[in-house]
């Protein structure tokens, strides 16, 4: 089992759901974020004022799979959240993780089987 992180631009999120049941991965949670990397903020005016804004918003797509479904979702992520066809600066990083264990709740099953 694996955990997959994937922070993505906000405007891609529709997108990448769309790709994702297309590859069979119906179940994820989604979370607002904040954060910068290479793209380092920008400035705006607001009243007058230039203010910087360090911190962009982003979303976190967290994704429980089965070794299986690793590699399919993580392509399905990468093209439906690439902007353009070589992508820029922003577009966003996926984290693939170890899952040691997956309960679920209603039933008390362990395992491959609860995801």
């Amino acid at each position: 089992m694996k955990l997959i992180l994937a922070v993505i631009q906000p405007s891609k999120v529709e997108a990448v759901k769309e790709a994702l049941n297309k590859v069979e991965v119906f179940r994820l949670t989604i979370v607002d974020v904040q954060g910068f990397g290479r793209q380092k903020g920008h400035s705006e005016v607001y009243r007058g004022h230039e203010l910087t804004v360090n911190l962009l918003q982003k979303v976190q797509l967290q994704i429980a799979v089965n070794e299986d479904f690793v590699e399919p979702t993580v392509n399905a992520v990468m093209e439906a959240a690439r902007t353009g066809a070589e992508g820029r600066i922003g577009d966003g990083k996926i984290f693939v993780l170890p899952l040691e264990d997956c309960i679920r709740i209603r039933t008390g099953e362990r395992g491959p089987e609860a995801i």
